[in-house]
């Protein structure tokens, strides 16, 4: 296992974990309404064909974003979805729950895949059309995220720089991806230097841009 696919494996594992802290969340919701008998089974099945769901979605992704500028533009809707991470941490999760096993498991997966559209794209740049990653990445992140969910939420609500840590990784995966775009050869190609500063100036803005939004936004409640 050489380092660069360790490095990726982690910055997958990483993006796993900060963008699916709240997945035990919506795994609850959805099973709230279940018997505690089989409350269990739903949510294991639930996270199953949730994760199996994730990964077929994650390697389309993997093979769209080879078509001309698909890269790229992921790349610019990370930023976003990073920027979004640190100026949006609170959501409310509207999830109906499960009246019965299979209705809970079809909340789980629904739930998963409209809040696990930003997760997909990340994973998918990060992946560098490796689909052993993705695999892997998943296997590894998913029950770290359920079974260590509340550990992973108090963490966040304790040390909120972890979510600034997690948008720099989103931040840097973005401007992997924009300076690995085909179509860009020419301007980052031989221009080593160039291509640092521009990754550089993609993670800095998203941090300081974020930062003063947040500081705004807290700001506005003092007020009010």
């Amino acid at each position: 296992m050489d380092s660069e696919f360790l490095f990726s494996l982690l910055t997958i594992v990483g993006i796993d974990i900060i963008l699916g802290g709240d997945n035990a969340i919506v795994v609850a919701l959805a099973c709230r309404h279940l018997p505690p008998k089989i409350r269990n089974r739903a949510i294991v099945l639930g996270i199953l064909f949730a994760l199996l769901t994730r990964m077929a979605l994650t390697v389309v992704a993997v093979q769209l974003l080879e078509i001309p500028f698909l890269l790229a533009i992921g790349g610019a809707l990370l930023i976003y979805i990073a920027y979004s991470l640190l100026t949006e941490q609170e959501q409310e999760h509207k999830i109906k729950g499960g009246a019965n096993l299979w209705e809970a498991i079809r909340a789980i997966i629904i739930a998963d895949l409209v809040m696990g559209f930003d997760n997909v794209i990340a994973v998918a740049g990060a992946a560098h059309g490796d689909h052993l990653l993705v695999m892997i990445g998943l296997i590894v992140s998913v029950p770290i995220i359920i079974w260590g969910s509340k550990l992973i939420l108090l963490i966040f609500d304790r040390f909120p720089i972890i979510i600034y840590f997690g948008a720099a990784i989103l931040a840097f995966t973005a401007s992997r991806m924009i300076t690995h775009e085909p179509m860009l050869t020419p301007l980052f190609v031989g221009h080593p230097t160039f291509t640092i500063f521009i990754q550089i100036l993609i993670i800095t803005s998203v941090i300081v841009i974020g930062a003063y939004k947040v500081n705004r936004q807290k700001e506005s409640s003092s007020i009010k």
